[in-house]
């Protein structure tokens, strides 16, 4: 006979997976996490110290998570880095290190912990799970024994993989994915030797999970969602944010518009390095997000999601990128072209001198236009429209297409592309749309004070961002970010 608390248990993940397979929706809820960093040391620590700092990391998720399932939510995602933080050597970080299995071998953590050795945060993130009847996804480090006999073994003898584990409401390991796209400072991990897909069913959909800076790149990013056709991307982060813009809720909400799939993204909150940047973003808008640069404080966020969003009435139509822009004449002489950086990237920009009119800017293959008539302009700010079409290559290489309207940072022109979070100039109506030469392009208008202005635009079938309403906050950017992965 099961022992009571067993049964209990049963009855309860059973009620849990019949409520949502009766409901088109789900709650889901994403923890941005103030990381409790590691002294910083070349040496590796003693195995009992690394573990309590990740248990002291665990114990303020475990806050969140129990707080997420009290409230309703199904699934919780918890930021990159969030268990041990990034101040690592590659020997350092050894011992923040377990040994995780593929989730085919059917296991709990939690009721048998020592199955595949020591795997006290396993142990601990299946409980949570487990506990709470909920879906867990956190972010851990991953150590595989390797030899001579591969020749791409490490000198010490092992892979080192940064890895999202999900856990599911019984406790179960159910998903395992290794990040393919380090970023440049991540020499402390491996990159796996063949990109992974990694998708996994739930009662409310199909769920597929990426790290980081995965976003960017066409493997694996494009291939979950449009070859494997899930409906929720998990986003594990640590997203530094650049802007004016690039911020971690800009990029990641347009992100989800563009590819049509809901994304949960989860960031570590740390403002010296501009961590922060959260949210629950459907294709039609963020359901929900967090933006802190003024506090070290952690956040919890849940919102309520189709679980199917492609089935969704209100998803976005099919896109013609380049459809309007490529009929709209454009004239080779404008007397206030210039060309401005952002983020490393060299853009050609056209100035708003006028209150309203129509602009075009091109670079390279790509022409980007503007209509828009200003509400309240104002005299000690400057606007202008942007261009780049090529090749970023600082922390990574890929090919971009970006048109933006922009806010400079000052009334000097040489000052536009630098970091700007405030305006005050509104505007009574905007259309943008560029000549693309993708159809991976992700829409996005930042408000004053780092907003969103989600059911405030639209996009249309031609490939026009307009603005839907009269925007109700001075705008900083209005863009559409091309991610030409053909060109890789």
């Amino acid at each position: 006979m099961l022992p009571s608390q067993t049964l209990l248990h049963a009855a309860v993940f059973a009620l849990t997976v019949l409520q949502a397979l009766a409901s088109d929706t789900f709650i889901a809820a994403v923890y941005e996490h103030s990381v409790i960093l590691p002294d910083v040391t070349e040496e590796p620590v003693s195995p009992d110290d690394a573990l309590a700092l990740m248990n002291k990391n665990m114990d303020i998720l475990e806050g969140a998570i129990k707080a997420a399932a009290q409230q309703g939510a199904h699934i919780i995602v918890t930021p990159e880095d969030g268990i041990y933080g990034w101040r690592f050597t590659r020997e350092a970080i050894y011992p923040y290190l377990e040994d995780i299995p593929d989730p085919a071998v059917n296991w709990i953590p939690c009721t048998d912990p020592t199955r595949f050795g020591p795997a006290p945060v396993q142990e601990r993130l299946s409980c949570m799970a487990r506990n709470n009847s909920i879906y867990v996804v956190a972010n851990i480090g991953d150590k595989k024994v390797c030899n001579s006999s591969d020749p791409s073994c490490p000198s010490d003898g092992r892979y080192q993989y940064n890895t999202a584990v999900v856990f599911d409401p019984e406790g179960k390991l159910v998903a395992r994915y290794h990040k393919y796209n380090l970023f440049m400072s991540e020499t402390q991990f491996n990159y796996p030797k063949e990109p992974e897909a990694v998708t996994f069913e739930t009662p409310f959909g199909k769920f597929g999970i990426f790290t980081c800076f995965d976003i960017l790149f066409r493997e694996p990013a494009v291939v979950l969602v449009n070859e494997l056709q899930v409906d929720t991307v998990l986003f594990p982060t640590a997203w530094m944010n650049v802007l004016p813009f690039l911020t971690a809720i800009e990029f990641h909400s347009a992100w989800a518009m563009g590819m049509g799939v809901n994304f949960l993204a989860a960031n570590t909150h740390y403002t010296n390095m501009s961590m922060t940047g959260s949210g629950i973003y459907a294709p039609n808008g963020a359901r929900a997000y967090y933006y802190n640069m003024k506090t070290e404080d952690g956040h919890l966020l849940i919102a309520e999601l189709d679980s199917h969003p492609r089935l969704s009435p209100a998803s976005l139509p099919a896109v013609k990128w380049s459809s309007y822009a490529s009929n709209v004449k454009t004239s080779s002489i404008n007397d206030h072209d210039f060309s401005g950086v952002i983020f490393h990237d060299r853009f050609t920009f056209t100035e708003l001198t006028k209150p309203e009119g129509n602009l075009s800017i091109c670079q390279k293959d790509l022409c980007c236009h503007l209509s828009y008539k200003m509400a309240e302009k104002q005299e000690d700010e400057v606007y202008v429209l942007g261009a780049f079409d090529g090749l970023h290559v600082v922390e990574g290489q890929y090919y971009l297409q970006i048109c933006t309207l922009l806010k400079c940072k000052s009334t000097d022109l040489n000052m536009c592309g630098q970091p700007v979070d405030t305006a005050k100039t509104k505007f009574e109506m905007f259309s943008l749309s560029g000549t693309f030469g993708t159809n991976y392009v992700f829409p996005e208008v930042l408000y004053s004070g780092v907003q969103l202005a989600p059911g405030e635009f639209e996009v249309l079938s031609d490939g026009r961002l307009i603005s839907k309403t009269r925007p109700t906050k001075p705008v900083i950017t209005v863009t559409l970010f091309g991610r030409w992965y053909e060109k890789d």
